[in-house]
């Protein structure tokens, strides 16, 4: 089984440019509101249909407010047998502030 790693902003676009998926598990309203280009809202609901479509092998980061939640969900995804999962130091608050021009509406 692996374990979740810790990534800074910097290190998660460098992965995200290289094709890592995101999962986003803050609340649908929130995440409508604002979020990184091209994440998933990862939610209860949607949760087996992620797990079923993505490889194991895939680098997957996880983003929450502040960096709390997304190590709890990061932590399950790789109990799930995911292989390569980052928790996002500073949550989507802080990827917001350094990378403004990387987030998207809707």
């Amino acid at each position: 089984m692996s374990q979740f790693k810790h990534i800074i902003a910097k290190e998660a676009l460098e992965l995200i440019e290289a094709g890592a998926t995101v999962c986003d598990i803050r609340d649908p309203q929130s995440f409508a509101n604002n979020h990184i280009k091209g994440a998933f809202n990862l939610n209860n609901g949607n949760l087996q249909e992620f797990i079923d479509s993505n490889e194991f092998d895939t680098n997957v980061l996880v983003c929450c407010y502040h960096g709390m939640s997304s190590q709890s969900a990061a932590a399950f995804l790789c109990d799930r047998g995911f292989e390569n999962v980052y928790s996002i130091d500073g949550g989507f608050e802080r990827w917001a502030l350094a990378f403004p021009d990387h987030c998207e509406k809707g």
